[in-house]
């Protein structure tokens, strides 16, 4: 006989800060976007040139999306024509050494089991083929390799 489950008296916390921060990283690309402007500013042309897998829209998005949630900011610069510059605020560099730490667990995961992360171009494609016919798909967050890759080997 199975106990009847008791209702928990305490109220459900706040949304946690965890889940907060994870989302934000999780989203295509924001990690990549974090990692080229913790340097210095970048501007959009520089950034395309960062990351060269993503596409001018989408980059587009993830900057607005960055900046709305406070970890990008967006300057306008007086020239003509005029420029747009990109860095991370306070807030987004407090992101940089959780990014770092990301990082060195992933590499420490890549020597255990090299064949666990997909190389690049591992991308799900659609591929064209007879009506009824299985069509291949991969799973892969673009992104995480080259932010792997783009760290220098030596701190």
């Amino acid at each position: 006989m199975a106990l009847p489950v008791r209702k928990n008296r305490v109220p459900p916390p706040p949304l946690c800060p965890l889940t907060l921060c994870m989302a934000l990283l999780r989203g295509a690309w924001a990690p990549n976007v974090i990692w080229s402007l913790s340097g210095q500013p970048r501007r959009f042309g520089e950034l395309r040139v960062d990351i060269p897998q993503i596409s001018a829209r989408v980059l587009s998005a993830r900057l607005r999306e960055l900046e709305a949630k406070g970890v990008v900011s967006r300057r306008v610069m007086p020239t003509s024509p005029p420029s747009v510059e990109y860095e991370l605020t306070p807030l987004g560099q407090e992101l940089v050494p959780a990014l770092l730490a990301i990082v060195e667990v992933g590499r420490k995961l890549n020597i255990r089991e090299p064949h666990t992360l997909p190389g690049p171009g591992a991308r799900s494609r659609r591929r064209a083929g007879a009506p009824g016919q299985q069509k291949e798909a991969t799973t892969h967050r673009p992104g995480r390799q080259a932010l792997l890759s783009s760290l220098p080997d030596e701190r």
